[in-house]
């Protein structure tokens, strides 16, 4: 089968070759899939620069989230059957930018009739991301505030989505006037362009000098300390990743007199320590995917020939919602 193969770290154009490799086969607990569609995700971009906080051995073949055919299944799997139309996360090294891919039993789940396969593909990482962090961490209320930064990325597109659902008021910060369009598009009741707006002053104003109750920051850096500066009181920022670049060092002090909670959310460790939770997620998941309250954004299908190209426009933050690749 063919498959990109990360030979060497670095950039994704320099260190991804495509090639031809045996088609895998399932350990118990995992089962092989055709791959229908693969969602691009920042991590991909991590893993080939090395810098993921899981560092697979070379060569490896990238693409954590995946729309796929159950081709066979491994011992010890039930409820899942060959034929199966199904979404969830890749096994590493045999991720999803392949013809055919694994994936972990536990992590797989059937796809949503009410979704395409791009769209089925874009579902797992950032709406489990963003539902995990948005209710579990941040217990985000009805009629509260919530400030999503990167709002036209893949993480910030869903958390706007799921705002909307759980009745929030949602204001996005992007960069630029397409990714403006973007958010307004995905429901968002307040768009700030931080290339030409201060979206401290925006916050403060269309919330009466309250602030944000919640803000989501998949980003770090300079939207971290701008978040500090407008959180409300009893307020939640929700630390979801460093895609600035930046990993800000919060003064405690602010948060012992502004009186706000800073809390962090690494939505992997909930498929190794809580699972059934991972389970639950879902099923909510695909309840507000078939009521039309979700529905992945994808800007762009291209083909296997183009990963090299999408994951670097994505690493670059050239790109809006989701990027999928159909093999």
């Amino acid at each position: 089968m063919k498959a990109w193969q990360v030979t060497a770290l670095g950039e994704p154009a320099e260190v991804l070759r495509l090639g031809t490799v045996p088609d895998p086969a399932p350990d118990p607990g995992q089962v092989a899939v055709r791959v229908r569609a693969t969602a691009a995700n920042f991590p991909d971009v991590l893993l080939c620069r090395g810098q993921y906080q899981d560092r697979p051995a070379l060569p490896f073949t990238p693409g954590i989230e995946l729309c796929g055919e159950v081709l066979a299944l491994g011992d010890d799997v039930e409820g899942l059957a060959v034929g199966d139309r199904v979404l969830g996360g890749a096994v590493i090294p045999h991720g999803g930018y392949a013809e055919q891919s694994l994936m972990l039993a536990t992590d797989t789940f059937l796809a949503p009739a009410s979704l395409d396969d791009a769209e089925a593909a874009a579902l797992h990482v950032a709406y489990q991301t963003g539902w995990f962090g948005l209710h579990r961490r941040a217990a985000l209320q009805p009629g509260e505030t919530l400030l999503v930064h990167a709002g036209a990325g893949g993480v910030g597109s869903a958390a706007i989505q799921l705002g909307r659902a759980a009745g929030a008021r949602v204001i996005a910060v992007v960069g630029g006037p397409e990714k403006a369009e973007v958010a307004r598009g995905l429901g968002a009741d307040v768009v700030v362009d931080r290339t030409s707006e201060d979206f401290v002053t925006v916050v403060k104003d269309v919330t009466g000098g309250r602030g944000a109750d919640v803000v989501f920051d998949p980003v770090g850096g300079d939207a971290y300390q701008g978040s500090a500066r407008c959180v409300a009181f009893e307020g939640r920022i929700l630390v979801v990743g460093f895609a600035g670049g930046q990993v800000p060092s919060p003064a405690l002090n602010h948060a012992l007199v502004k009186n706000y909670s800073i809390v962090g959310l690494h939505w992997g460790l909930y498929r190794s320590k809580a699972v059934e939770l991972v389970r639950e997620c879902y099923t909510e998941l695909v309840r507000l995917a078939d009521a039309g309250l979700i529905s992945p954004f994808v800007s762009e299908r291209v083909g296997l020939d183009d990963v090299p190209d999408a994951l670097t426009r994505l690493g670059a933050g050239r790109t809006v919602g989701r990027v999928v690749v159909i093999p």
